[in-house]
């Protein structure tokens, strides 16, 4: 009897890591896949990624009335919603002078296919190219897991700066702050890992996060900083968490963003 207990044990276990393993990407991924409607100012573009899709995105141009600093940002935003939820941030950097490219993943915002860490990393391709062809220096601006593709894009095509908002430090270390039962170093398929790779990017790079972030801790993100080859900012919210406005496009975030403009400005 002892024996078929322990076998039963074994056959749940078994069964839950197995739907775990096939399940995981809808807890890591949360897009919202309606296609918003076009932006109020810029235009939509297509993106074309290796593997043969054609990505919807923002192309927005620098404020009207404000001087164009020539200088194109890429924001790879986060897990979950989509370009959409990020017009705010976009029309703040836009303010600057900045050109300012929305990219929704595969999987958000109406595009076709389901997301990946392979396959963010050729969306993410996709974006640069559009952009290098511009002609003008980039900034990649990455959210939480957007700064887990922006890392990763930076070693394989560096930018002119490097902004990272609440980055974790690996994709593992994160999910066992939420799921500490499971040997989610072992299961996860998807592994991000940003502080082992930051050390490899050599561009003026920054660091904003909340010290009440409560979907990614702080130390994780301060972890990043340390290990950051280039640190000229970090920038630490006192009280913020996660979502909050602050982060998302609130004051610490544009003047960070400034600070690295006027970084790039003075290393050209």
């Amino acid at each position: 009897m002892v024996t078929r207990g322990a076998l039963a044990v074994l056959l749940v276990l078994v069964l839950i890591f197995l739907s775990v393993w096939a399940g995981q990407r809808k807890l890591i991924y949360f897009p919202d896949r309606a296609a918003p409607p076009a932006p109020a100012s810029g235009r939509e573009i297509t993106l074309r990624t290796a593997d043969g899709l054609r990505l919807v995105a923002w192309l927005l141009p620098p404020r009207s009335g404000t001087p164009d600093k020539r200088l194109s940002v890429l924001v790879l935003h986060g897990n979950a919603g989509s370009r959409a939820g990020r017009e705010s941030l976009a029309a703040a950097l836009t303010a600057q002078g900045l050109t300012v490219l929305l990219l929704d993943y595969r999987g958000y915002g109406g595009n076709p296919g389901s997301p990946s860490e392979a396959g963010l990393a050729q969306d993410a391709d996709a974006a640069h190219a559009y952009l290098a062809g511009l002609g003008q220096p980039i900034l990649y601006f990455g959210e939480s897991l957007g700064a887990a593709v922006a890392t990763a894009l930076a070693t394989r095509h560096p930018p002119a700066a490097l902004l990272l908002r609440s980055p974790f430090t690996d994709l593992p270390a994160a999910a066992a702050a939420h799921y500490p039962f499971l040997p989610v170093g072992l299961l996860l398929r998807d592994r991000y890992p940003v502080q082992s790779l930051i050390s490899r990017v050599t561009v003026p790079t920054a660091v904003v996060y909340g010290t009440a972030d409560q979907v990614v801790p702080a130390e994780q993100s301060r972890a990043v900083a340390d290990a950051a080859a280039d640190l000229v900012r970090l920038e630490v919210v006192d009280g913020a968490d996660h979502n909050d406005r602050v982060l998302a496009e609130g004051s610490p975030v544009i003047a960070t963003v400034t600070a690295l403009v006027d970084e790039i400005d003075r290393r050209a």
